[in-house]
């Protein structure tokens, strides 16, 4: 989990590449992957494990594990490793990872994130987007095209976390108070988020 905070604080502060403040600003629930494994041969394939979180009545919410399996990524050849951050932009988008099995690009419209300082106004984004996709391999941060991929809730990892089976809309709606081991993840998830509400 303190890999997925450090994820977002290198993509969120990357000098004129960052993900633009005020889609942070915007932004109602961050899922993040660090360590995504995409390879293959003409076909791609994903597979990685995350954690999310949303803004609450009272802050940022308890995490909630997931997997992330599928999709293609168009020709390719070889493997590599890939830091995905993916923010919920609307109500659409939150009701979609609220449900615990999602696909990107099916259930929920994805869309490759704008990059830089501030992202303009109408662009996309902004207008029909529920999901924003960012990457960053081998040092390139870019917005990301993810179709294809299944979202689904990390029944391990939540067992293994919290000791008893919450459901992905208990956790992101705040009914179970975060764990002092989340604490790291969510101050660094505080601290992007509220410079870029600071900026808005």
């Amino acid at each position: 989990m303190s890999d997925s905070g450090k994820v977002l604080t290198e993509l969120t502060g990357a000098p004129d590449q960052g993900i633009p403040e005020n889609v942070l600003a915007d932004a109602k629930c961050v899922a993040i992957v660090p360590d995504m494994v995409k390879g293959g041969f003409i076909v791609g394939a994903q597979h990685g494990r995350g954690v999310a979180t949303c803004r609450g009545a009272n802050g940022w919410t308890a995490p909630a594990f997931f997997t992330l399996t599928g999709g293609n990524w168009g020709a390719q050849i070889g493997a590599e490793s890939v830091d995905l951050v993916m923010l919920i932009m609307n109500e659409q988008g939150m009701q979609q990872l609220l449900s615990s099995n999602w696909k990107l690009g099916g259930e929920a419209s994805a869309a490759a994130g704008p990059v830089g300082r501030e992202a303009s106004a109408n662009t996309d984004w902004k207008l029909r987007s529920q999901v924003l996709t960012y990457s960053r391999t081998r040092g390139l941060f870019a917005g990301l095209t993810l179709n294809g991929a299944n979202v689904r809730q990390d029944d391990d990892s939540t067992r293994a976390f919290y000791g008893k089976d919450y459901d992905f809309r208990t956790l992101l709606t705040g009914k179970v108070p975060a764990p002092a081991q989340s604490r790291e993840f969510l101050a660094s998830v505080r601290q992007n988020f509220r410079e870029a509400n600071a900026g808005k």
